[in-house]
């Protein structure tokens, strides 16, 4: 039996089992914490009388997934858990130092999974893992190219974006050549930011990083405009390495410049609750950050930096 039969086996076994247990007992939350009352759950999942997630263990369900032939389970809480899934789906939650862990990217993958983020952004060795581990859960996986300088060939920014694309990753944010743009060169910034959307085939979501706190506001109004006319789906603040980060002039001042067509990431230094709001109201329609739990839960700033 290959892989593709075993899947549609279990997946068979699953959907049974949800359809004829249509009122199984569950323990489930009362109205006093917030959630519904009852104690049976619907085919949809939800407790009679209200519209909680189930609060059962699932045994009966792994159960037929063992009998089906799967030899391992693995699962991560329910998508929609977090206290502001508006916010938390404006969030790429970042963890690109170079020290980072195997055991932290797999904390930031189940911290993005529980609270709902659009993506982790990783750097590309972790692309495979954190594709493995948010499969099914709703999260992208986010990749950077030509991190952190942007200063390599554009062939080879282009063949770091087709192979994080082969190993799992969903969005690319790149850096531009930002020496070329400070000399004036910008057909080469240009052909640069193309390479990698055409890498990209067109159905990758691209980001374009600026590095605003090197560039003038001409500059920044410059590259932009490459970055629209490149095709590209964003234009983002910075890396997080350089010496300043997203502020709110600028990521007005790249809004009014793409208007709506583009988005608009903002990241570096986006620690808190309030500085991300402000970068929204600024124009910001992405956040990147390594303190997003910090961020939507109103917490205090995160001494993690980025």
């Amino acid at each position: 039996m290959d892989k593709e039969q075993l899947v549609q086996m279990i997946t068979s076994q699953v959907m049974k089992k949800i359809s004829s247990d249509s009122a199984l007992s569950c323990p489930c939350p009362s109205k006093a914490s917030g959630s519904c009352s009852g104690t049976s759950c619907s085919t949809g999942g939800g407790c009679s009388g209200g519209s909680c997630p189930p609060a059962w263990d699932g045994v009966g369900t792994v159960g037929d997934m063992l009998q089906a032939g799967a030899s391992r389970v693995s699962s991560f809480p329910p998508l929609g858990s977090c206290p502001d899934p508006g916010l938390a789906r404006l969030i790429d939650h970042t963890l690109l130092k170079p020290e980072a862990t195997e055991s932290e990217i797999r904390s930031l993958c189940s911290e993005a999974a529980q609270h709902c983020f659009m993506s982790v952004c990783v750097n590309p060795a972790w692309v495979p893992l954190a594709a493995k581990l948010l499969r099914n859960t709703g999260v992208k996986v986010c990749t950077v190219v030509g991190f952190p300088l942007g200063a390599t060939f554009s062939r080879v920014k282009e063949l770091e974006t087709r192979v994080a694309i082969d190993e799992g990753a969903d969005e690319i944010d790149m850096v531009i050549n930002v020496g070329a743009l400070k000399s004036g060169n910008l057909k080469l910034v240009e052909n640069d930011i193309y390479s990698v959307v055409r890498a990209a085939r067109g159905d990758i979501i691209t980001k374009v990083i600026l590095e605003v706190c090197l560039l003038t506001d001409q500059e920044i109004v410059d590259a932009c405009k490459l970055c629209e006319k490149a095709g590209a789906h964003f234009v983002k603040t910075s890396t997080g390495f350089a010496k300043g980060g997203a502020t709110t002039k600028t990521v007005a001042l790249m809004r009014k410049t793409v208007g709506s067509d583009m988005g608009v990431k903002a990241s570096g230094g986006v620690r808190d609750h309030e500085t991300a709001m402000n970068m929204i109201g600024a124009g910001a329609s992405r956040i990147g950050a390594s303190a997003s739990v910090e961020i939507i839960s109103c917490g205090k700033p995160s001494a993690k930096g980025y």
